[in-house]
């Protein structure tokens, strides 16, 4: 199992090693000791969640407020998605910025994001099936959003999905009508960094 820091700090790529022959494929998508290794703290695991979606779902800019946030483990067991992670505290060197994993069923990767970092993820076939591991549970009163085609941003989704066919986004209702990045920073929506670097030091304790 390999990790590798993004671009935005808190991020990981995770590329696991499969193991094939004629019956099908075996891998570890999650183990608590080289997460914990490479992250600095284990993965407090409160709720697993599923997603399936038709090609052109966009899903995102999710995030909740620190303390606690939630962090998230995700991988994509059939099909094809892009996932992005977004720089979204106030104060951070990288604020603003994003990084890409494709999650799919053939490299079957994964990506973890820490506390304090915005979540989205375009699907890029019918039927693509996400997996989640969240350090907390779902909480609406603390659950954010940012609209993921704001320019602000500027996320560089792809136009058309695995077979190279035209995609058309299909966003929810509650995503469509989601901030851009500077209105909901003037909201007083963002988590701060200084917030985040407290709460996540303190989870290595």
């Amino acid at each position: 199992m390999k990790y590798r820091e993004l671009a935005v700090p808190g991020a990981w790529e995770i590329t696991p090693q499969q193991f094939g022959d004629p019956r099908g494929v075996f891998l570890e998508w999650f183990k608590s000791g080289a997460f914990a290794e490479a992250v600095g703290h284990p993965l407090s695991l409160e709720q697993a969640n599923c997603s399936v979606s038709a090609a052109g779902v966009l899903r995102g800019i999710h995030f909740a407020d620190v303390p606690p946030g939630q962090a998230k483990y995700v991988t994509c067991a059939k099909g094809a998605v892009l996932d992005v992670a977004v720089d979204i505290r106030v104060g951070s060197p990288t604020f603003g910025q994003w990084d890409t994993v494709l999650l799919d069923d053939v490299d079957r990767r994964a990506i973890y994001l820490s506390e304090g970092l915005g979540h989205a993820f375009l699907s890029l076939e019918d039927d693509s099936t996400v997996l989640y591991l969240c350090s907390t549970g779902y909480s609406p009163g603390r659950e954010h959003g940012i609209h993921p085609l704001d320019p602000e941003v500027g996320i560089e989704w792809p136009t058309t999905d695995r077979a190279g066919r035209p995609l058309t986004y299909q966003l929810s209702d509650k995503d469509t009508a989601a901030p851009g990045l500077v209105e909901a920073r003037e909201q007083g929506l963002l988590p701060r960094l200084e917030d985040v670097r407290s709460y996540v030091a303190g989870l290595s304790d």
